[in-house]
């Protein structure tokens, strides 16, 4: 706002100046006597004043020319000049409009487009950093995996573009399945940056799945530094490398390194089942029950298996039924309204032949999880209790149409494992496996539809079964024969009585009646 004033009293102020001597000009008597080449010119104060502003105007021209000249002789040899920066900006200019277009042909799927966009842009710009990464990936839009490489391996070349090359380059390594050099790949990249998060999660899952559980390690502390991490998930993560690293140590016959990978992994994360268990053998191998017990149940209390359970049972094999039911009150206690504890108790009920406990230790399992464990379960307490045959079969016959209940399912693809592994088998995913029932197909196997009517039938049978069961045990009644006139009768059409010298009541009345107004020697007929 100042400076503007001050511009507007400075022009204020030159053109009052200018007037003020032009004014002065004008009242002068004299003039300018100017002698060239014997002659003499003799000019009046507004003469002069015109005089003075030609000549200002011809050193003008002239300078200019000057300039231009010099301008030009500069362009000629090569130097930096108005002229020669027009034309950059104009190349400049054709080659960012070459280049977007490539950039919009490379979104809109044009590959070869964006390929000859590509070497304009370059013709004009002289900047491989961009034109060629552009080239690359309209190549890898065509398919032209060589021209592709042969550009990452270019760009590898240079400083600026070598972390964007091996980038590159590691990719295409990954899909033609060449993983041990996109590991060491990888590994370049992570140390030209060790921040970048995508580096991170490609050069884990590379070391995890080469059973590079030292590296992991170290990967993922690299991702905690940097805050790409949380804490919690650093742990379960952390504990999971070292459960892995113990089973390779255990394979290597190594035991004792294994047991304290293992106890180190059930420490981490106590809701990792694989290593509690592994952490509790140990300690039942070095002879201490107490805390292997103590690992089990803090387990069970965040999240119950079979595995536990399995690994509970080895603290003491030699066990009674009735022993193991009551040692095992220490584990069923913990969580005990969750579906494994409820099945762990009815197991371990028919294991010591209590079937009625059994039953009511299953409760409402079959109606609310109808998985195939329940029902084989119910199948084995209706067995137990001396239920028909028939009815254990349907029992049966209903687990095979029944979901197979909870299982280790990787959280990415679904894909379904007998045991616990780190690393998906199908989509190498790195710690996506949880205990949980895997989504069920509504496409029913073939045949299915008949089970219910197998099943139904079955119980029909049962039901005409225990009734003929009661009649045989009833006492027989033995019927008289017909006579020989009956029998006749019958096959004649006739329905004789088969009382004929017995009448009925109504017909003795009638004669007693008759009798008492005969005479004597009537009545003695």
């Amino acid at each position: 706002m100042l400076w503007s004033l001050l511009k507007i009293v400075l022009f204020v102020a030159a053109v009052a100046g200018l007037t003020l001597g032009a004014g002065y000009l004008m009242e002068s008597q004299g003039g300018i006597q100017v002698t060239a080449g014997g002659m003499e010119f003799t000019l009046g104060p507004l003469q002069s004043v015109i005089a003075a502003i030609v000549l200002v105007f011809v050193l003008w021209v002239v300078f200019k020319l000057v300039s231009l000249l010099i301008a030009v002789l500069k362009f000629i040899n090569g130097d930096d000049t108005a002229l020669s920066r027009y034309f950059d900006r104009n190349r400049e200019r054709k080659g960012y409009q070459a280049m977007s277009e490539g950039l919009l042909a490379l979104a809109s799927g044009e590959g070869k487009l964006a390929m000859a966009k590509a070497q304009k842009a370059e013709r004009y710009l002289h900047k491989p950093e961009l034109t060629q990464l552009l080239t690359a990936q309209a190549a890898e839009m065509t398919g032209d995996s060589r021209k592709a490489e042969e550009v990452y391996k270019a760009l590898i070349t240079n400083e600026q573009t070598r972390f964007v090359g091996i980038r590159g380059m590691m990719k295409q390594k990954l899909a033609k399945g060449d993983t041990d050099t996109a590991l060491k790949l990888a590994e370049r990249a992570f140390a030209l940056k060790p921040k970048h998060e995508e580096i991170q999660d490609l050069l884990l899952q590379l070391q995890a799945s080469k059973h590079d559980w030292q590296g992991a390690r170290r990967t993922l502390s690299a991702k905690l530094k940097h805050g790409a991490l949380p804490r919690d998930v650093y742990r379960r993560r952390d504990a999971v490398l070292a459960l892995s690293e113990a089973k390779d140590i255990m394979d290597e016959d190594k035991p004792i390194e294994a047991r304290e990978a293992a106890i180190a992994a059930s420490k981490g994360s106590p809701d990792l089942i694989p290593g509690a268990a592994m952490a509790a053998r140990s300690y039942i191998a070095q002879d201490k029950p107490k805390l292997a017990t103590r690992i089990l149940k803090k387990a069970w209390s965040v999240q119950p298996h079979p595995d536990l359970a399995a690994a509970f049972a080895e603290i003491a094999p030699d066990e009674t039924p009735a022993q193991r039911m009551k040692r095992f009150g220490t584990l069923t206690t913990v969580n005990p309204e969750h579906r494994e504890t409820k099945l762990l108790k009815a197991e371990l009920a028919l294991a010591a032949e209590d079937f009625p406990e059994a039953r009511r230790a299953v409760g409402n399992l079959a109606e609310t999880e109808p998985d195939a464990r329940v029902l084989t379960v119910m199948a084995a307490i209706a067995k137990g209790e001396g239920a028909a045959e028939p009815v254990v079969r349907g029992w049966l016959a209903k687990a095979l149409l029944a979901p197979r209940g909870p299982q280790w399912v990787c959280d990415k693809c679904n894909h379904i494992h007998a045991e616990w592994v780190p690393v998906c088998a199908n989509c190498e995913g790195f710690d996506t496996l949880s205990w949980r029932s895997p989504p069920q197909s509504d496409v029913a196997p073939a045949g299915a539809e008949m089970l219910p009517l197998i099943i139904g039938s079955l119980e029909d049978r049962s039901a005409e079964a225990e009734a003929a069961a009661e009649a045989e045990a009833a006492p027989e009644v033995l019927t008289p024969k017909p006579e020989p006139e009956v029998e006749a009768a019958e096959s004649a059409g006739i329905s004789p009585d088969p009382r004929p010298d017995v009448p009925d009541a109504e017909t003795v009345e009638d004669i007693a009646e008759d009798r008492r107004g005969m005479p004597e020697h009537e009545k003695v007929k």
